[in-house]
């Protein structure tokens, strides 16, 4: 079965301003200045001589509170932050800042009991139990801070690799959570949230920022997309061992704000744990009737393994489009696309989507054997009738270097073999999807052929 495509260059465009980045990063780093200005202005710098731990207590809480609100925003899936970051860089961002707001809120919780015991002259551990039991909001702030605990605790690498993409979603969640049960115990016992109506002020602007985003774009944006478009399953096809794609039929998908290269989160209503989202990049943007779209998913765990035995009309659920791997950042007409396996999915629906001449297009596609090789006849179909050039990457991977080139092309160094095949390749978009080793190998080459940083594409869709 084969899709008929959106004609290129037909989907909607949304432009990556360059300052927004830069705005989002000011921001940041204004947040955090306003919430030190906010310690001095109490008298944070005069009590470091008589209240050292209750005085830097009190300011690495704010900053930890402060980076708590950024993080949610982080998650909140804004779509002109994920635009202009992309998935994989906010994702390093928010490993950052959700460490060091952790790693704060321990101090603070440390310096804040050493500091009141001793003022009251009493044990560690029994001041501690006294905060807990007797101040106002503790008990829940207590919760909300073990919450949180196992949101980092989950979020370690080794941690992330035990864990499924789907239970390790579910227990980020509970990041929210932390966030709200720690509220109650700042505005009734933290006079630092309290002492002036510009601090009041603050706070309450940061915390109805956060939730407003959150609620706007994680829960009623992805409701009216669904209602609006109502996806179902209207067939699922073999690709190639091990790899299916779900063919989905909606209303109005041309209406639907998404470009090649981008993914959604997605839930498919049929039996146990439907609930529980995974990303999947589409293979084929809506056609020109505006009612298909099409994913294409290999069998990496319980998550993707589902799609093989979905029925016809079964309810698909979404979230997005997010992600940045699109036309957006193309700086100019030539393109250099680098896939490897099931990485040939959005490069897939670029390549029909995104314009170009005869042979400004070329297509690296890496695979073990023939019978890998994704959307052959597609591919093929885009070389005669556009003029994309492709070169087929097949056999084993070198055992004795980091190349994303084949072994038989072991003698020759990786940029060398890339100039040969692509002389012009400095003047190229580079475009690169494939699991992480591979697309760093790939990115290194680029680097040392000479195309500049500003032209090389890659979205890691880690966790």
């Amino acid at each position: 079965m084969t899709t008929t495509l959106a004609p290129p260059g037909s989907a909607l465009r949304r432009p990556v301003r360059a300052w927004w980045r830069d705005a989002a990063g000011l921001a940041t780093w204004l947040s955090v200045l306003f919430v030190v200005a906010l310690w001095v202005s109490g008298r944070g710098l005069q009590d470091l001589g008589s209240d050292f731990f209750t005085s830097t207590g009190r300011l690495t809480g704010l900053v930890s509170a402060d980076l708590l609100l950024l993080q949610l925003l982080l998650m909140a899936r804004i779509p002109w932050v994920e635009r202009s970051y992309g998935q994989d860089e906010l994702a390093r961002r928010h490993r950052l800042i959700g460490f060091t707001s952790i790693t704060l809120l321990a101090a603070h919780i440390v310096l804040i009991s050493l500091g009141y015991a001793a003022t009251d002259r009493s044990g560690l551990l029994g001041e501690v139990w006294t905060l807990v039991t007797t101040y106002a909001g503790m008990l829940l702030a207590t919760a909300g801070t073990l919450a949180l605990i196992m949101v980092a605790v989950t979020s370690v690498r080794a941690a992330r690799r035990r864990l499924r993409y789907e239970s390790w979603h579910l227990l980020h969640l509970y990041a929210y959570l932390g966030a709200g049960l720690a509220l109650p115990h700042q505005l009734w016992t933290g006079a630092d949230f309290t002492a002036s109506p510009v601090a009041t002020v603050f706070w309450w602007t940061a915390y109805a920022t956060a939730a407003g985003a959150v609620l706007v774009f994680r829960l009623g944006l992805p409701i009216w997309l669904n209602v609006r478009h109502h996806l179902v399953v209207e067939q699922v096809v073999r690709e190639a061992p091990g790899v299916v794609s779900v063919y989905l039929r909606g209303r109005r998908l041309d209406r639907l704000p998404v470009v090649a290269g981008q993914f959604f989160v997605w839930r498919f209503r049929s039996g146990p744990g439907w609930t529980r989202g995974k990303p999947f990049s589409l293979s084929a943007v809506p056609d020109t009737h505006g009612n298909r779209l099409r994913i294409t998913a290999k069998d990496l765990g319980p998550g993707s393994r589902r799609l093989a035995r979905l029925r016809p009309g079964t309810r698909a659920l979404f979230e997005g489009p997010y992600g940045r791997l699109t036309g957006t950042v193309r700086k100019g007409p030539k393109l250099a696309m680098f896939a490897s396996g099931i990485g040939i999915t959005p490069l897939r629906a670029l390549l029909a989507e995104l314009p170009y001449l005869p042979g400004e297009a070329v297509l690296f596609l890496r695979a073990g054997r023939h019978a890998d090789l994704l959307f052959r006849r597609e591919l093929d179909e885009l070389a005669t009738r556009r003029g994309l050039r492709i070169h087929y990457l097949l056999g084993r991977r070198s055992r004795d270097r980091a190349s994303w080139l084949p072994e038989n092309y072991a003698p020759v160094p990786d940029e060398q073999v890339l100039r040969h095949l692509v002389p012009d390749i400095a003047e190229h978009d580079v475009y690169v999807c494939g699991p992480d080793a591979w697309t760093a190998a790939v990115l290194d080459t680029a680097r040392r052929a000479g195309v500049p940083a500003d032209r090389v594409h890659s979205e890691r869709f880690g966790w």
